[in-house]
């Protein structure tokens, strides 16, 4: 009887709630493992930048990023991006505050920004292929497909991920007791966000503007003419 009254429910029974796992630092492991798994990846995608960045202005043949980058375009898929963001921020705040409602509606609406982003470049891959630029092009097809390629894909998995969520939302699943599940959810996606503005400030805002090699030796025609 002393066992039932310390421990509030029957003997040989697990209690309704469980206590979320504790690392030795204090921290959830599975917001660790998180942690974790998104240092792995910003390490994935220095590499691929770094590369991008050694082997930047160095392709023989065109076309070049001068000739086919829009800096416009790309800005306004950057901003939406950034506006998902916010949205991964709200659905969060709904979560703990336990309002189904808006839960609901801001994993949808971070979902659907998403997808937008992704629009953009899909719009700018099959732009970029009429004009000429695909991955075996050159040095700035291999490197820059292979960079925004893997993000891309790193958006679409989060994507897939908040729509899960919210399905999981539309059955009452979600609230301030399961709010680590929309925090990791939101820590991945903020993640791809960061990545996205690195990626938007070398390629497109520096080296947007890059001229292949053979553009940086100009004759005059009249000049070989005079000699």
């Amino acid at each position: 009887m002393a066992h039932h009254a310390e421990t509030g429910h029957p003997t040989g029974h697990a209690p309704a709630v469980h206590a979320e796992e504790q690392t030795t630092t204090g921290i959830n492991h599975r917001k660790l493992l998180m942690w974790v798994f998104l240092s792995s990846d910003c390490l994935f995608f220095g590499s691929l930048i770094a590369t991008y960045m050694v082997y930047r202005g160095q392709s023989l043949v065109g076309p070049y990023p001068v000739d086919i980058i829009d800096v416009p375009i790309t800005t306004i898929s950057t901003f939406v991006l950034l506006c998902s963001s916010f949205a991964m921020v709200r659905a969060l705040a709904a979560t703990n505050e336990d309002n189904q409602g808006k839960i609901q509606f801001w994993l949808l609406m971070t979902a659907f920004l998403g997808a937008i982003f992704i629009g953009f470049q899909v719009y700018e891959f099959n732009l970029f292929r009429a004009e000429g630029l695909r991955i075996d092009t050159n040095l700035f097809g291999a490197t820059f497909f292979t960079l925004t390629g893997f993000h891309g894909a790193h958006v679409t998995l989060g994507i897939v991920w908040l729509v899960a969520l919210f399905f999981v939302a539309r059955k009452g699943r979600l609230g301030p007791r399961t709010a680590l599940d929309v925090e990791m959810a939101g820590l991945y996606w903020h993640f791809v966000d960061i990545v996205w503005i690195v990626i938007f400030t070398l390629l497109y805002l520096i080296g947007g503007f890059d001229t292949g090699p053979s553009a940086t030796i100009s004759i005059d025609p009249s000049v070989l003419g005079f000699l």
